[in-house]
């Protein structure tokens, strides 16, 4: 069996990183978002006593694209959160493993699961395109709740640039 070549194993990690970096930047905007429409949705409720239904839902639909779109590129940057017990001072060869591993055994398992779960569910908001309960709520919840498995495709993809790279570091070709 012979071996991709490593420039297009390269070219396609870097791929998988542009993409998730594009998406995470787009997708950090939305922190603006809440933060200026949450203000200004209690000054109206306090000071004015008026309230919004559908801005408070934007609120609640920004906040789960920022998560569920950004969460691939923290994971790229290495930006989320883990128990340094021994990968801090860990060499790279040690580090390139328990990445490898922690993708193969934890990450993949679990992006293909959310992914074949959550396409049904999507499928079925998107078969009546679902809208909110409140009367005057968005008619998107078939959006919002594409968002799941766009997560697990994103997720999953920026696994493989993770594991691609520890295969990589492992060889002794990075």
């Amino acid at each position: 069996m012979t071996r991709p070549p490593a420039q297009f194993v390269q070219k396609t990690v870097e791929a998988i990183d542009r993409v998730n970096m594009a998406i995470g930047r787009a997708a950090a905007w939305c922190c603006l978002y809440i933060v200026v429409v949450e203000f200004a949705l209690v000054v109206m409720r306090y000071a004015l006593g008026i309230g919004s239904i559908r801005i408070q839902e934007s609120v609640i639909y920004a906040h789960a694209a920022l998560f569920m779109l950004a969460a691939a590129w923290v994971l790229q940057t290495d930006g989320h959160v883990r128990v340094d017990i021994f990968y801090a001072e860990a060499r790279p060869r040690t580090k390139a493993a328990i990445d490898l591993l922690g993708t193969v055994i934890f990450l993949a398992p679990f992006a293909v699961a959310l992914l074949m779960l959550s396409l049904p569910y999507a499928a079925r908001s998107w078969a009546i395109f679902e809208r909110s309960p409140e009367a005057s709520g968005l008619p998107f919840v078939f959006l919002l709740k594409t968002l799941i498995p766009l997560f697990a495709c994103l997720i999953g993809l920026q696994g493989i640039a993770q594991a691609i790279r520890a295969v990589l570091t492992l060889r002794g070709q990075r």
